[in-house]
């Protein structure tokens, strides 16, 4: 069984997490797959959306702790194995918050430390009403600053509620999650992950160039201290759409009430 399952359904890939018996916990089976799988869509023209989510009834309960599968037989990983792997771990954060396409995460169920992190490398966060949410790093001996959460999470829910839950590392459920604003909507456990097409359907309607520019330019603001310079990039994103073909059609298609025909893919 693959750890990582890629599924295409037109201008939507969708990649689960499947190791629904160990809770799709990280082993380095699913980070090297789910790696090449994000270095793939990347790489793929035809992909304008991904949508990220969990096989059974967990979307990422973090490491798993019963092995991560690279350790030597009778012995202890060394410092640079160990410093090795924290690094591929990491990368999946970074790669996932890098692709050019929207990434959609539909959080199926438990989402713990590494699989919190990845939740929140996100663009657009759903959940199930049954999700339950924890940075569990902290509870599990390690530091609660990993994989890009202790940059992400505050600014998704804002720095005193992110120290109280790194801080604690307690469980809290979806509509928690939802109140404190990292998920922007729930759906109930059969209905998740249409929902999570829907959104990216609606995605799809606008032109591809705007869609990408529209990312880069919103992580590069929030990542900004200066009002100013946000203005000026946001200046050059919009000379760079007017000049696209698909810009004429986007409004053609709005003033005629039709589907939209895009050319670049």
């Amino acid at each position: 069984m693959p750890a990582v399952v890629v599924e295409r359904d037109g201008e939507i890939t969708t990649l689960t997490l499947n190791r629904p018996d160990a809770l799709n916990t990280v082993t380095v089976d699913l980070v090297r797959e789910l790696t090449e799988a994000l270095e793939a869509v990347d790489a793929d023209p035809g992909c304008r959306v991904v949508i990220l989510t969990g096989a059974g009834r967990a979307f990422c309960a973090g490491l798993d702790l019963n092995g991560y599968g690279d350790e030597e037989p009778g012995g202890r990983a060394d410092v640079i194995t160990m410093f090795e792997r924290q690094q591929a771990i990491a990368g999946l954060a970074q790669r996932l918050h890098g692709l050019r396409q929207p990434v959609i995460v539909a959080v199926n169920g438990a989402a713990a430390g590494a699989g919190l992190a990845l939740v929140c490398a996100g663009d657009i966060r759903i959940g199930s009403t049954s999700a339950v949410f924890a940075v569990g790093f902290i509870r599990a001996g390690f530091s609660a600053c990993d994989i890009g959460l202790s940059w992400l999470l505050p600014r998704l829910v804002g720095t005193g509620r992110a120290h109280e839950l790194m801080l604690t590392g307690r469980k809290f459920t979806a509509a928690e999650a939802e109140s404190y604003g990292l998920v922007v909507e729930l759906a109930e456990p059969d209905d998740l992950v249409g929902r999570a097409h829907s959104i990216a359907h609606a995605i799809l309607a606008n032109p591809p160039v705007s869609v990408e520019m529209t990312k880069v330019g919103m992580w590069a603001a929030v990542e900004s201290d200066s009002f100013t310079a946000t203005v000026e990039f946001e200046n050059r994103q919009q000379m760079i759409t007017a000049m696209t073909e698909d810009r004429g059609e986007a409004t053609a298609a709005f003033l005629e009430k039709r589907a939209p025909r895009y050319r670049r893919r």
